[in-house]
């Protein structure tokens, strides 16, 4: 069996950088668009809030209905302790699905690198020069990573597993090198 290629008439397409963890973006009109580097880094969430609010009140229908049954047949007690346990789950689902939303997300724009880090109810937006940013590892290999410059530090990596933390340092520091 033989094949024969015939050259083609499109030109090779430039090598992209290869991303493991963020991704290029172009943003803005089309004839003003600027091309963005950008890390969202979160939580692996298996269940969304949505999808937990849904889970937990077909748990409140069961619970009460049941509960509801042995009211009828003289025990009280326990749609007493269904209402307990209902409220002391709900208080966890409350806590797992405040912090089910959290992330840090930096994106790399000319020569400005914004870091936005969202905890809870709470975000903290810090903006560094690239010229002057260092990334280096918090306090040895496999903890945070901690961005400085111009008296600013940040730490970011909270929910990349330890041992791929310097992966992605060296992804940022390759991306900050191409920036400038």
């Amino acid at each position: 069996m033989t094949a024969a290629t015939a050259p083609t008439p499109w030109p090779a397409p430039a090598p992209a950088p290869l991303l493991r963890f963020g991704r290029a973006l172009s943003v803005g009109p089309p004839e003003a668009q600027r091309h963005v580097m950008q890390w969202v880094l979160k939580r692996n969430c298996s269940i969304t809030p949505r999808q937990l609010g849904a889970v937990y009140l077909s748990l409140c229908a069961v619970s009460l209905t049941v509960g509801l049954g042995f009211w009828f047949q003289g025990a009280p007690l326990v749609l007493a302790f269904a209402g307990t346990e209902l409220l002391l789950v709900g208080l966890a689902l409350l806590v797992y699905a405040r912090h089910a939303g959290d992330r840090e997300t930096l994106t790399l724009a000319e020569h400005a690198l914004q870091v936005e880090q969202q905890f809870g109810g709470r975000v903290a937006r810090t903006d560094f020069r690239t010229e002057w940013l260092s990334i280096e590892p918090a306090h040895g290999q496999g903890s945070l990573v901690e961005l400085a410059a111009q008296g600013q530090r940040v730490r970011v990596g909270r929910f990349l597993r330890p041992e791929l933390r310097a992966a992605f340092a060296q992804e940022l520091r390759g991306a900050l090198r191409r920036a400038r």
